[in-house]
């Protein structure tokens, strides 16, 4: 695979490469003029919010997060952060959500056991990203007690998935790997069960050498399977 082409891809999925890293520090904009009377939310204070939502949830988990400790953490006041979301859960929800509909670029390496190998890649990365490593878990967890979340957990951990999967499907069925018929459905979850068991069920601590290769491999020939 060309390195122009593994590079236009690798991009991390549910923002997590912008969750806990520098380029998330506010950042100097050019100021608009708002309307008359209007009211002016800085958007480089609701993005220092947004990261330090992340960082608050990894470090203290939802039950003990507080809007006194992201605001604290995003080194503004609490009325910033009640002038954007009413509550520490319509916070989260908000947050959560919009991860779904950032959406994947689908791989398009010219097969099926590429594109997954890549998808598997970036998937690989994302979850086992400290930061996803700690948020994820936790608000599984929530979601067991909280229908809310439950739905925004369901949008940004599938929807967002299984764009790209679906994506993937559509393009081996028109190069001929795969019958337009398939199950969609079980394919999907051919191709997104395995991992998602390994790196966040049961948290292993490192992959093997050459596991996302074979699993590709697998997922690719049980997928014709079907």
């Amino acid at each position: 695979m060309a390195a122009s082409e593994r590079n236009r891809f690798v991009v991390t999925p549910l923002c997590l490469a912008r969750m806990t890293t520098n380029a998330d520090e506010p950042q100097p904009r050019p100021r608009r003029r708002a309307p008359a009377g209007a009211a002016v939310l800085r958007e480089d204070v609701t993005e220092a919010i947004r990261a330090a939502v992340f960082e608050e949830l990894a470090a203290v988990g939802y039950a003990r997060m507080s809007i006194e400790g992201i605001a604290r953490r995003a080194g503004v006041g609490k009325t910033a952060v009640y002038r954007r979301w009413r509550s520490k859960l319509h916070l989260v929800l908000d947050i959560v959500s919009a991860l779904a509909v950032q959406g994947l670029p689908a791989p398009d390496t010219g097969s099926l056991e590429g594109d997954l190998r890549l998808l598997y890649e970036v998937t690989s990365r994302a979850l086992r990203h400290p930061v996803a490593s700690q948020i994820i878990p936790d608000l599984q967890a929530e979601a067991a007690r909280n229908p809310d979340i439950a739905e925004a957990m369901q949008k940004a951990l599938r929807e967002g998935q299984d764009g790209v999967a679906s994506r993937i499907l559509a393009a081996a069925a028109e190069r001929g790997e795969l019958s337009a018929a398939v199950d969609t459905d079980l394919a999907l979850d051919l191709i997104s069960g395995p991992l998602y068991w390994r790196s966040v069920v049961i948290r292993s601590p490192k992959l093997p050498k050459g596991y996302l290769g074979a699993l590709a491999r697998a997922t690719a020939e049980g997928l014709k399977a079907l």
